[in-house]
């Protein structure tokens, strides 16, 4: 295991991504036929035949864009990257009466994967991705190279008891304007925004911590990434980082949930460097 500590990294020198403001390039999008629904997906990048790609796996009540919107770019500057909007989100059409699972949402990315006849790849996984990209690592241990788990949580108590007090008062009108916005532009069904707020809502509610042997069991080289100011208490990440064995952790300065998703060199070079070593 490795602590990093981002605020004297040197490396952002030799592995500096030098656009940042070259957000992601247009492409044709695609659509995959994915357990009961037509899941949006995009790939970026060229695959050099050898590394796997990275999977990008957003946040809960986001999307492609506004996870990913200006990191998406730059990381597929160095290896073919795939993202995908999670059912209900972004461009991917919902099934009305369904709930939202991490679950399912983990067995949504595999079987992408498989229709794009992917055996193995690398995953990137934000806030409530992240969750979602656990599963994947410990349900699926074959198809997982390395693991980024970005802001991200295995335990109620990474948050502070009134953030659980926040949630269950949430509404559509604290729903951040950025993520109202990029939904109703893209969503088939843009009138379906409350029915995304309250089904993401209610995932969160009730979330149930991931058992300790479960975390312990990850044998993907992971590497989680908190910043300083983070709604995930610093102390849980390094909680996080002792419990998952072949792990490395990184606090970004400066920063918090929200600037997580923006692009920033020196997490992306740690980013880079992890996946290159």
């Amino acid at each position: 295991m490795r602590i990093i500590a981002a605020i004297a990294l040197t490396i952002t020198a030799n592995f500096a991504f030098a656009d940042c403001a070259a957000r992601r390039a247009p492409v044709a999008g695609h659509y995959a036929p994915v357990n009961g629904v037509q899941m949006y997906y995009e790939i970026h990048g060229v695959s050099d035949g050898k590394t796997p790609p990275l999977v990008l796996i957003h946040g809960g009540g986001s999307s492609i864009d506004t996870s990913f919107g200006t990191s998406l770019g730059p990381l597929s500057q160095r290896r073919q990257v795939i993202a995908f909007d999670q059912r209900g989100h972004g461009r991917t059409a919902d099934i009305i009466d369904h709930p939202f699972s991490f679950d399912e949402s983990g067995e949504d990315a595999v079987a992408l994967l498989q229709f794009l006849k992917i055996d193995r790849a690398d995953f990137l996984g934000y806030s409530n991705g992240g969750n979602i990209a656990q599963l994947i690592a410990i349900k699926h241990p074959k198809v997982v190279r390395k693991l980024i788990l970005q802001s991200t949580f295995f335990k109620r108590d990474a948050f502070a008891p009134e953030f659980w007090e926040g949630m269950r008062h949430a509404s559509l009108a604290t729903m951040p304007a950025e993520l109202k916005e990029a939904y109703t532009k893209v969503a088939p069904h843009p009138e379906q925004l409350q029915m995304l707020h309250d089904k993401s809502v209610k995932r969160m509610l009730e979330y149930k911590d991931m058992p300790v042997e479960s975390i312990h069991a990850i044998s993907a080289p992971t590497l989680i990434l908190n910043a300083d100011g983070d709604v995930i208490r610093p102390e849980h990440a390094v909680e996080m980082w002792r419990t998952i064995p072949h792990a490395e952790l990184a606090i970004i300065p400066g920063s918090d949930h929200m600037k997580m998703t923006t692009c920033n060199d020196t997490q992306l070079s740690i980013i880079d460097n992890f996946l290159r070593r």
